[in-house]
């Protein structure tokens, strides 16, 4: 069995962008991805729109090039999934890392369909696979749904939207403009400051003529089959008759994963513990890149300001 330089879990922008750096200093590796390239992006809302201009989504200097002043989720799957194929990106697509082990200074990575040695491991996992569950009785009924994708699925349906963020806006604003009664249950007292800024308007303006019912201050308490209960901000119960419960309620990185591969998690909002001048964690040779860094805090990194994890993980790597 080979052993690589470098293997890198994830094939988001974030570990293509490590790929590219492995390439650019002649650096033998290979990316493992449980899914399609850029599987996050693929799995977005389909009208999707960035809040960076398409500059700021760049990776390895190969320019992004949009008809909009903030490129959508079908230019952005053309362009990362386009330089894979130009680049020849040394990528395994659909296969899922198992475990991440390091025996005499050489990883062995085991996966789904084989095993792999390394001298050095990229961890660039992002946090979209996994929903920040509500754990609340109902919320593994059918009817809940921790994705949204599209509008169309809920015209004339009673939808209660679950959160304030970018993903609760969109999914609000794009069903009732398709017909469906929206309600939107929000624990804060107003729609989240990070909204993108020609939305938020949007939103606030259709809250206040009444087109979209919001209770501030409140929390979902059950879902049944054919309702939500609900409490408000004085503490009141309601129940409402419902057909859909979009949980926009956020994502969290593989919390196990990294704790298996020896990685140690620190806070309440279990931060991974790394090196944030080299990008290495506690085991020598294991690196984070991306948006997993920020353990629970899953609006620390993006794309635009994690792009540079690539060229210091590779610095360090070759410093070795």
């Amino acid at each position: 069995m080979e052993t690589l330089d470098i293997l890198i879990i994830g094939g988001g922008p974030i570990g293509l962008n490590c790929a590219l750096e492995a390439q650019k200093n002649n650096l033998s590796y290979v990316i493992i991805e449980k899914g399609t390239i850029v599987n996050s992006l693929y799995n977005y809302p389909l009208y999707m729109r960035f809040f960076s201009t398409a500059e700021k989504l760049e990776i390895g200097g190969i320019p992004f090039i949009s008809t909009a002043p903030k490129p959508g989720r079908q230019e952005a799957l053309e362009y990362y999934q386009g330089i894979a194929r130009q680049r020849d990106i040394h990528i395994k697509l659909y296969e899922k890392v198992e475990s991440v082990s390091r025996k005499n200074e050489i990883f062995v990575i085991e996966t789904s369909k084989g095993k792999y040695s390394a001298r050095s491991v990229i961890i660039s996992t992002g946090f979209y696979d996994i929903p920040n569950l509500m754990n609340i009785p109902g919320e593994n009924l059918a009817k809940v749904k921790h994705y949204y994708t599209e509008p169309y699925p809920y015209v004339k349906q009673k939808i209660v939207v679950v959160g304030s963020s970018n993903s609760a806006v969109d999914a609000a604003l794009e069903t009732y403009r398709k017909g469906a009664e929206v309600t939107m249950i929000i624990r804060h007292s107003e729609i989240s400051k990070s909204v993108k800024y020609w939305v938020k308007p949007d939103i606030e303006n259709r809250i206040s003529e009444g087109s979209i019912s919001a209770h501030f201050n409140a929390e979902l308490m059950e879902i049944t089959e054919k309702t939500v209960i609900f409490k408000d901000e004085k503490g009141e119960i309601h129940e409402i008759e419902n057909d859909f419960v979009l949980a926009m309620t956020g994502y969290l990185p593989d919390f196990d994963f990294l704790k298996n591969s020896g990685i140690e998690l620190q806070g309440e909002c279990l931060n991974p513990l790394y090196n944030s001048e080299t990008m290495e964690t506690n085991i020598p040779g294991l690196y984070l890149a991306g948006v997993v860094c920020g353990g629970k805090d899953t609006h620390l990194w993006f794309i635009e300001n994690s792009r540079i994890h690539a060229e210091i993980i590779i610095k360090s790597i070759l410093s070795k």
